[in-house]
């Protein structure tokens, strides 16, 4: 019998660590930003207030406002053609738009956009949803996004407030050396970047600001003033908490600029919207996933 005792006394330690500190055995620490955990290509994006919108650019922006941001994780990467590829060839994204004719997802430019590393592009809100579910997560909400490209201070860019230019991030700046000008005949001379070929941002994700828009949650609203209560308080949704149907609101929201625009564009507060078939209007439009800590 006594040969048992150091197991049973070994028992009892592990068993007293796990009642009193069961992070030290590997287990959720509700006191670190999501519980401690670690998921493969996503970053923890800590909870926490952070400045929302601008007073100072887009009325679509207004107001400027303090938000709480429950802790979650995002996607350090835009989802780029091979991630992409993956889910197409298990079945469960379909090859199609949303609008049922089956065009093709994908850019309208040609092979120079589909490399494996770069983002993938032409997708409509419902084939992000898709993929997002698909890789066990979902898409981002508007504040949730904002908050991951901004950093909890509110500055303009995702390194700061310095005034995005083409080192920084895969934008439009013209024929700059260095840089990718604007050629619009064809465009197939102006390609995306692989994801990651700019320094990261706050938080340590990258292509926050340009490189391609991102479809994010919500449906769009005029103005954050416009959208009320839908668009305030902890953890907002926007109108509908962003579901796929809400009555009198026909288009979505994307953030982040894109290699085709400049500057201005790539601003962590600015808004551009869409209606969420991408479809009959289409438009080069990417995304990338966030996920709940729980």
């Amino acid at each position: 019998m006594n040969s048992f005792r150091p197991i049973h006394f070994t028992f009892l330690i592990l068993s007293l660590a796990f009642l009193l500190a069961p992070h030290l055995l590997g287990a959720p620490d509700p006191k670190k930003p999501c519980y401690g955990k670690r998921t493969k290509g996503m970053q923890c994006i800590p909870a926490g207030e952070f400045i929302r919108g601008s007073n100072k650019y887009d009325t679509d922006e207004m107001p400027e406002q303090k938000i709480y941001i429950s802790d979650f994780f995002m996607d350090l990467y835009e989802v780029t053609n091979e991630d992409f590829s993956r889910c197409i060839e298990d079945g469960s994204c379909k090859e199609c738009l949303y609008n049922g004719t089956c065009d093709t997802i994908g850019p309208a430019y040609g092979e120079i956009y589909l490399k494996p590393k770069q983002p993938v592009l032409g997708v409509s809100w419902y084939t992000a949803k898709e993929y997002c579910e698909w890789a066990g997560k979902r898409l981002p909400t508007e504040a949730e996004w904002e908050k991951a490209a901004r950093g909890p201070k509110g500055n303009l860019y995702p390194w700061g407030n310095k005034t995005a230019n083409c080192k920084l991030a895969v934008i439009e700046e013209g024929n700059r050396k260095g840089c990718v000008s604007r050629k619009l005949n064809p465009p197939n001379l102006m390609p995306t970047a692989p994801v990651g070929s700019r320094p990261a941002g706050a938080y340590g994700l990258f292509d926050m600001a340009g490189n391609s828009w991102e479809w994010v949650q919500d449906w769009y609203s005029e103005s954050y003033a416009a959208c009320g209560e839908a668009c305030s308080g902890k953890d907002p949704k926007g109108p509908c908490k962003g579901e796929e149907s809400c009555p009198g609101f026909t288009r979505k929201t994307l953030k982040g600029g894109s290699w085709w625009w400049p500057a201005e564009y790539a601003r962590g507060s600015k808004r551009r919207s869409h209606l969420p078939q991408n479809f009959p209007e289409y438009h080069h439009f990417g995304f990338r996933c966030a996920k709940d800590p729980g």
